[in-house]
This record gives C-alpha cells, sequence and structure tokens, in this order.
C-alpha cells in the first residue's frame, strides 16, 4: 500500500518511503536514515564527534596502527585526471590524499548525508574547482559514469539492504575499465590476538560490522557478471580490501 501522505514520503525515483519531517526536527539529524541516528549519533551526527574523531592519530589507533598501509592500497588504484567518487566523507585526510592522487585536471565527488560531515568536508576540501561535496545517500550516489568509487569503511556501518543498496550503486556508477574499490573490515585469523576485542566492539558499538567476518563483499552484489573481483586482506585478515574491475 502508498505511505499515508501525513507521515511519509516517497524518494524521488526510488520508490523508497521514508519518514517525513517536520520542519522544527533537528537540524543535525535532518534527513538522516534511521539507523544512523540509532546507532551512529555519537560517532558522526554530534558537533563534538569532529574534535575527538577527526585527526590522523585517532583514526590511525582505530584502526590500530593501519590507516596509511590501507589509505595507500585505494591511492594505488587511482591516476592523474580520473574522475573518482567517494561514498561518505571519512574523518582524517583520506579525501585529501584522494584529490592529491587524482591531481588537478582530475574530479572528486564525495556524497555524504549527515548535515555536520557535509560541512565538515567542505571546510576540508575548501573551494577547490574539482571538487563536490553532494549532499546525498551512499546508497544513491549522483548519476554519473566514474573511472573509480570508493567505499572506505562504509559497508560495516550499514543494514544489510544498505549493504546491497550500495554495492549495486557503486557498480552502477563505474565507467568501463573503471574500479570499485571496497575498504572494510573481514574476518581476522582465529588465533588473531584483536580478534575478541574486536568482538566486543562490534557487539557494543558496530552492530552491522561482524557480519562482514562471514560474507563476501563480493556477495551484496545483485549482479556480480561484469566484472572482474579480486581481494586482499590485511593485518591477519582484520581488513580487506576488495576491487570490483569493470570489464570492457
Amino acid at each position: 500500500m502508498p505511505p499515508d501522505d501525513s507521515n511519509s514520503l516517497v524518494c524521488r525515483g526510488t520508490g523508497i518511503a521514508i519518514e517525513a519531517e517536520a520542519d522544527h526536527v533537528d537540524p543535525l539529524i535532518k534527513g538522516v536514515p534511521g539507523y544512523l541516528r540509532d546507532v551512529y549519533r555519537w560517532a558522526y551526527l554530534e558537533p563534538f564527534a569532529l574534535t575527538v574523531f577527526d585527526h590522523q592519530a585517532m583514526v590511525s589507533a582505530i584502526l590500530w596502527g593501519n590507516y596509511h598501509r590501507l589509505a595507500r592500497s585505494v591511492l594505488e588504484e587511482l591516476h592523474q585526471g580520473q574522475r573518482a567518487l567517494q561514498l561518505a566523507s571519512v574523518y582524517g585526510p583520506f579525501s585529501l590524499q584522494l584529490l592529491e592522487a587524482l591531481g588537478p585536471d582530475g574530479q572528486l565527488d564525495v556524497v555524504e548525508i549527515a548535515p555536520v560531515q557535509i560541512a565538515r568536508c567542505r571546510r576540508l576540501l575548501g573551494d577547490r574547482p574539482n571538487v563536490r561535496v553532494i549532499q546525498g545517500d551512499a546508497a544513491y550516489p549522483p548519476e554519473g559514469a566514474y573511472d573509480a568509487v570508493i567505499s572506505f569503511f562504509l559497508l560495516h556501518e550499514v543494514p544489510e539492504d544498505y549493504k546491497t543498496r550500495i554495492v549495486d550503486a557503486a557498480l552502477a556508477r563505474v565507467a568501463p575499465g573503471g574500479r570499485v574499490i571496497f575498504i572494510d573490515y573481514h574476518g581476522p585469523a582465529r588465533l588473531h590476538p584483536l580478534r575478541p576485542i574486536m568482538a566486543a566492539v562490534f557487539a557494543l558499538l558496530e552492530p552491522f560490522a561482524r557480519i562482514l567476518w562471514t560474507r563476501e563483499i563480493e556477495s551484496y552484489a545483485s549482479e556480480s557478471r561484469g566484472f572482474r573481483w579480486h581481494k586482499r586482506t590485511f593485518f591477519g585478515g582484520l581488513y580487506q580490501k576488495v576491487v570490483a574491475e569493470r570489464i570492457g
């Protein structure tokens, strides 16, 4: 049945019913999906979160010292002059590093839905002519063909249905010969010393993450044919890089 117009609306072009928001809604959460408000408000939606998390040292600590290694693994997939799409902003210098890898003739689009994060990303990237920070949902990114689409630790933060939407959207936006690059958590080796610690972190703070220990990112694609899939793991299997290269 169609939703009641008094309480909900349908996103144009998606057919997805979402809760309508009153004009007096908190601007920090306006337009933000329910799962993000409920689970990650403390990390992404409150201004104080920026003072805590938006530091390279903090990002590196959260990733157990692996930030530079994982970021480099993305940058090595990029070339000067390419057009790239980043799905959701990232704390630290990651977007600046992408921009540097693309060079002055490249183009970086960042799609982000949280108002606080949009403002932060725009401050970080400034008014460069080859950058766009677009307000929107990573599951429904802007139309266009990109040489590279990047998801850096996004999938573990979204529910299962969103994982499928994001993977499908990323694959749909990449041009022939282009690559979708996923960096995220992965099932660590059974004797990995951090395995019980990360299991506890996921149970307390990251309820959508543990599934990536047992499910392949490729399996979220509704149609994976037409792509060459490659996977590499890091740090005893705790992290993974999955690249889907469009054939043709």
